[in-house]
């Protein structure tokens, strides 16, 4: 079994993220082929997006939200995801045990008792007249009938799992702030979610499968774990194993694929990217050293954005009163020093509107 090595699975990683070269793919493709975008920030997913298509223009995401086409909901790992309508319908089913799960896991002591299932009905009978509301007025709406767990308790199981629900623009909209305002996923769309498949072949597993290697491929099937947090799917693993290939990591770890999915040459260049905050390319793995070194994983769940040289993560930005600052995690070369600036002015025009291309470079952590 051929093996390879980490800078070829880096190289395979930036391919299918879109960020060996930026892609001509409208905003609505892009969006689906990653499989969404981790978007509980609402404005880094512009940044993501930024980074990955040529020509990006922020207006079209925000009319993508606000033409129902893109939707901003709880889904992979817990976490708010900016999706596809039709990939938000299809998948939420699926989503819903684990979503269960984890809220029991932070509010178990405070749900002690509570019949999950009278609990969801009800918060669809309060839901089912549209008027959107936030996670503590539907919680106060029900806290008579349930006062012990608490109005955070009651709110996180109902909006994170129990009712499939819609976070409203302006929430999300390019250079906009705004408030979660939920109402259910269905009425925003117009159309129910898909329910799960009465005969148990789990065929929205096995395209969950296929979807997750066209977009992070090759890995192991802990890394598709990680990315979606369902544990249920070796068996949508098993029935498509027959469409995929196989590799070996330097580790020993068997990896998947697609057979036509774009596996680049280890030399390829890679050029500088600035990714947001909890980008899909770091926090799609359970084995991130593809992409980050092991001495600075903590940096891709603390919410860092951070910059690629070489296809992997060397430094941390932020930005202020139009000023892209980098903060290298170890001394730049002076070639690196250069693509940094450059790219770095770019983004700076970017998010201050032509307005600013200042960039400035820290010295290293």
């Amino acid at each position: 079994m051929t093996v390879l090595g980490a800078r070829a699975l880096n190289r395979a990683t930036l391919a299918r993220q879109l960020l060996l070269d930026r892609a001509g793919l409208p905003v609505f493709d892009a969006v689906a082929h990653l499989g969404g975008l981790q978007a509980q920030e609402p404005q880094e997913p512009f940044v993501g997006l930024w980074s990955r298509l040529r020509a990006f223009d922020p207006s079209a995401l925000s009319g993508l939200l606000t033409g129902r086409s893109v939707v901003r909901t709880h889904l992979m790992r817990r976490t708010v995801h900016l999706v596809t309508a039709d990939d938000a319908l299809a998948w939420r089913a699926r989503h819903t045990a684990m979503l269960r799960q984890r809220v029991l896991g932070t509010y178990r002591r405070e749900l002690t008792g509570v019949d999950l299932d009278e609990l969801a009905a009800a918060g669809r009978a309060v839901m089912a007249d549209g008027v959107p509301r936030s996670m503590s007025e539907l919680a106060r709406a029900l806290a008579a009938r349930w006062p012990d767990p608490g109005p955070r308790a009651l709110g996180e199981m109902l909006v994170a799992a129990l009712v499939p629900m819609a976070q409203l623009p302006p929430r999300g909209l390019w250079r906009t702030r705004a408030g979660v305002r939920n109402v259910m996923l269905s009425s925003w769309l117009g159309r129910e979610i898909d329910p799960p498949d009465p005969d148990g072949s789990d065929p929205v597993g096995q395209a969950l499968v296929r979807r997750y290697l066209a977009a992070f491929g090759p890995a192991a099937s802990a890394d598709l774990r990680a990315w979606c947090g369902l544990a249920g799917l070796p068996a949508a693993v098993t029935a498509v194993r027959g469409q995929l290939i196989a590799f070996r990591d330097e580790r020993g770890r068997e990896l998947l694929d697609l057979p036509g999915a774009p596996r680049p040459d280890p030399d390829t260049p890679a050029p500088v990217r600035f990714l947001p905050a909890f980008d899909n390319v770091i926090l799609g793995y359970h084995d991130r050293a593809r992409i980050i070194d092991d001495d600075h994983r903590g940096l891709s769940v603390a919410g860092a954005r951070v910059v690629l040289v070489d296809g992997r993560v060397a430094a941390t930005w932020t930005v202020e009163d139009g000023t892209v600052t980098v903060t290298p995690l170890s001394g730049f070369t002076r070639t690196d020093r250069t693509a940094v600036a450059e790219q770095g002015q770019a983004l700076a025009l970017f998010l201050s509107d032509n307005d600013s291309d200042r960039i400035r470079i820290a010295t290293p952590l």
